[in-house]
């Protein structure tokens, strides 16, 4: 598609945002990807033609349309943003995003624990109109301009990525963590994994042994290593987002911002597990140190070069990792990681674990590119 007249493309985080939305409504549609068999007697004809619930339920009717409202915005923004007229991204955000829900109900009949509906096709359609409506309301109002504008005071050109990972990062962190706001996987888990995908493996037999006899991380960390990794917990997007924040007072708002979201998501994850009541049971007396000391650091690297908040950005993540890593199962994460994979998270624990586990990588791999690529004279 060749960009309208006058448009300048950007380099959009409307893009790597929709790409992630379409994984989440994949991963949402069939997880989880297990006991797959032809539906029944169906002939392939017949499959097409997705049959109607014999309920409805109010919250599946609302979840199925407000679901896709983001994915059919982040859609349209990005084609616009692009270089595409806006009409011609409308018609190709609603179709798409509706053959994308067909083809999802399509293969949920291969799922025994998945329910097709001809009804979720049409309310996800509906959906994508609204979204995708209310993109091309928002660039008519000259919305995302004054956002491209925001964006181009705030950002340096190349933060699509960046912004991209930071908006994923509060995901990740409503799957129940090792500790707090620490991200990546602990060895208990891992060993866990690793051991059921290789168990069948003929010629694995020798690394299964030997992970099982690997002593798992027992009790509970000490003060300083909770509280260590707590703050590199925090200081990885904060870094992340000092690589793409052009310095001074802006890097002070987006740490105080990391800050606030981090703790409100943690606060979140606990509240949907245990109740509103026990929303705070995460919080240990090396919380608040720990934080101190993250925003701290960020104060004072307010007006450090792109390149040394990257290369301080990597050894915070790794290091991060590698406490995680190391972060024994307590009680209460035990607990939690019972409420999301036994309860009313089942359809969605994977995805934030996943997520968790997986945000550490991809940031170190965005600023390990960043610190191989030479600044333009935009940035």
């Amino acid at each position: 598609m060749q960009p309208a007249a006058g448009v300048r493309r950007h380099h959009s985080s409307a893009l790597p945002l929709a790409w992630l939305a379409v994984a989440v409504v994949v991963y949402a549609s069939l997880y989880p990807f297990s006991g797959w068999r032809w539906p029944g007697d169906l002939s392939v004809w017949e499959l097409f033609e997705l049959p109607l619930p014999p309920w409805r339920y109010k919250f599946d009717i609302w979840a199925n349309y407000l679901g896709y409202i983001p994915i059919a915005g982040l859609t349209h923004a990005a084609c616009v943003r692009g270089g595409g007229r806006s009409g011609r991204c409308w018609l190709f955000t609603v179709v798409s995003i509706s053959l994308l829900s067909f083809a999802m109900e399509l293969v949920q009949q291969f799922l025994p624990q998945r329910f097709p509906s001809r009804l979720d096709w049409a309310l996800n359609t509906a959906g994508a109109v609204a979204g995708a409506s209310l993109s091309a309301l928002a660039l008519w109002l000259g919305w995302l301009d004054r956002w491209q504008q925001a964006r181009d005071r705030w950002f340096i050109r190349r933060s699509g990525g960046a912004l991209a990972l930071l908006a994923a990062w509060p995901l990740g962190l409503l799957f129940p963590t090792p500790m707090p706001l620490g991200l990546g996987p602990s060895w208990a888990r891992l060993q866990d994994g690793l051991m059921e995908a290789l168990v069948d493996v003929r010629g694995a037999e020798d690394l299964v042994a030997w992970l099982a006899d690997s002593p798992a991380p027992a009790g509970q960390l000490s003060a300083l290593p909770e509280a260590l990794g707590m703050a590199l917990g925090l200081l990885a997007p904060c870094l992340l987002a000092f690589v793409v924040t052009r310095p001074g007072w802006r890097r002070i708002v987006m740490a105080l911002g990391a800050a606030v979201l981090g703790l409100a998501t943690t606060t979140l994850s606990a509240a949907l597990n245990f109740g509103p009541a026990h929303a705070l049971a995460w919080m240990t007396p090396v919380v608040l140190p720990a934080g101190a000391l993250a925003l701290l650091v960020c104060a004072v690297l307010t007006r450090a070069p792109a390149a040394l908040a990257a290369v301080l950005g990597v050894a915070a993540v790794s290091a991060g990792m590698m406490l995680v890593a190391q972060a024994p199962s307590d009680p209460y994460f035990a607990l939690s990681l019972q409420g999301w994979e036994q309860g009313r998270f089942i359809h969605f624990h994977g995805l934030a674990q996943w997520v968790g586990w997986l945000w550490p990588v991809a940031a170190l791999l965005w600023l390990a590119i960043h610190l191989g690529s030479r600044p333009s004279r935009d940035d």
